[in-house]
């Protein structure tokens, strides 16, 4: 059995405003690291969390994190 990860969706809608994308204006950095995101090879990743025990607490998505490590460092926060 694989191990699974939290449900990550970055279009979807909350109450209000309808979808965080509506916050944004559409030249925002974070809508180049979701393109970029979809290009990267995390298999390696991956194969990191194929390999663990899949009982316990759901693991993020790596494209989550890996996005969210990126934009902090594109905006100057490194930790």
């Amino acid at each position: 059995m694989s191990k699974t990860f939290r449900p990550w969706n970055p279009e979807q809608t909350l109450l209000l405003p309808p979808s965080p994308v509506d916050w944004l204006p559409e030249n925002h950095l974070v809508f180049f690291l979701l393109d970029l995101i979809v290009e990267l090879d995390l298999g390696e990743i991956h194969v990191y969390y194929d390999q663990k025990d899949p009982r316990g607490e759901k693991a993020y998505d790596p494209q989550m994190m890996v996005v969210l490590l990126l934009y902090s460092y594109c905006v100057g926060l490194p930790s």
